[in-house]
């Protein structure tokens, strides 16, 4: 099983390109399913969730290919099989996103409950309920969603009991191809929702309010293939800003859109960092020890949950006292006792970490990864500890970050990638 070295104390300096958001590519890769045709993808990340998605994908009948520059053209005119496995769909959460476009484009589904993180409760009912809404059938035994519309789904007006992500994607699709209009309220306005909205309207599909949470669908008979280029991953940027806010030195990451991270942005500044912006750039400079801040999560665009574990990890060396409230996911918090290992000073309260940033740094010790943004705050930790800090379990941290090793050691960090 392959494991992380890390040798803390080394500054990051220099530059890194970011990559293709995750979380943009899983629901426009679903969103092919529409399709009777081709649909070609740019800026995809390689990553194990990108992988998963691409085998339910062939499993179904879908065809790719890849050329020089690795963009991904894929081919679903001729899928016949409308079952998403549970061998394949364990292992990640986002493979239910299948379910709207098979009901959509095929009128039938049988999807496998999904897996994923183990970070607390993210509801299929609130999938479910919008199928039904839309006028699907629903049955849910032996561990699998079996879905069905004869006839086609139907335009209807959903409202969200709370913020879904991937529930808002999963309806945009279905709708997209829906008789008649839909009306969507609370909806998620994450970016990456956005960057889904913006393909199928390339696509031929009638979406309006993007970047809100009121959208409206009026449903097509059909999608026309496209091309399309990912945005970039704003965890993964905003992930590589704080690890220089924690060693100290100045890094730039470059093709990003600085307003998708505001709000991290401005803890950072908080925390002491300086940082400037071009409309494709962010640069970062940290001559000081980080201050400690406090922050609370929500949906976008407030702070993200997705940077509560690498900002925890920061605050664990701060100078001073914070606190780290997570709305979002009630069972977040397990890399915490990990941090302790190493010398956090970090007591849980309820759906808050109260920290005492510990001024004399923490120490290297074996860590295991509990989840993809877990993984990547011990990895944070591991940069400024004394010692050699080994991180297991990093298939985690392969979800959502690639290659993360190498581009840590561009930027001066001592990590390597080791298998026992």
């Amino acid at each position: 099983m392959d494991k992380l070295l890390i040798e803390g104390g080394f500054q990051l300096n220099g530059s890194v390109t970011a990559s293709g958001a995750k979380n943009s590519a899983l629901p426009i890769l679903a969103s092919s399913i529409l399709l009777k045709d081709k649909l070609t993808l740019s800026n995809i990340p390689h990553l194990n969730d990108i992988t998963t998605m691409l085998e339910i994908l062939s499993s179904m009948g879908a065809y790719m290919t890849f050329n020089e520059n690795m963009d991904i053209e894929v081919d679903t005119s001729l899928i016949n099989n409308l079952k998403a496995r549970y061998e394949l769909v364990k292992t990640m959460r986002a493979s239910i996103l299948v379910l709207g476009p098979l009901l959509a484009r095929f009128h039938e589904a049988e999807v496998a409950l999904p897996g994923g993180c183990a970070i607390g409760s993210r509801p299929v009912n609130l999938h479910l309920d919008c199928m039904r809404k839309l006028g699907a059938n629903i049955d849910t035994s032996n561990g699998y969603i079996k879905a069905s519309a004869k006839g086609g789904l139907i335009g209807a007006n959903i409202e969200f009991s709370q913020v879904t992500v991937t529930g808002t994607e999963n309806a945009i699709m279905a709708a997209s191809l829906a008789k008649g209009q839909t009306k969507i309220t609370n909806a998620a306005k994450e970016p990456e929702v956005t960057d889904l909205i913006k393909c199928l309207n390339k696509m031929g599909a009638k979406i309006q309010g993007e970047d809100t949470d009121k959208l409206i669908i009026d449903g097509v008979k059909e999608l026309s293939p496209t091309n399309y280029s990912v945005m970039p991953d704003r965890i993964e940027i905003a992930t590589y800003l704080t690890a220089t806010a924690m060693t100290g030195g100045e890094i730039t990451v470059k093709a990003v859109n600085p307003n998708t991270i505001d709000k991290v942005l401005q803890k950072l500044e908080l925390a002491g960092a300086k940082i400037s912006k071009n409309d494709d750039s962010i640069c970062l400079k940290m001559k000081k020890l980080p201050s400690a801040v406090n922050i609370s999560t929500a949906p976008y665009p407030s702070f993200p949950t997705d940077m509560q574990a690498q900002f925890i990890a920061m605050n664990s060396i701060a100078e001073g006292q914070s606190e780290v409230i997570e709305n979002v996911f009630e069972n977040r918090f397990m890399h915490v006792q990990e941090l302790v290992r190493m010398g956090g000073k970090i007591k849980l309260k309820g759906n808050s970490a109260l920290i005492d940033g510990n001024l004399n740094g923490l120490t290297s010790a074996p860590v295991m990864a509990t989840d993809l943004r877990a993984s990547a705050s011990l990895v944070l930790a591991g940069l400024v500890a004394k010692g050699i800090t080994k991180v297991d379990r990093i298939y985690h941290i392969d979800r959502g970050y690639e290659r993360i090793e190498e581009k840590l050691k561009l930027l001066g960090a001592k990590i390597d990638r080791i298998s026992e």
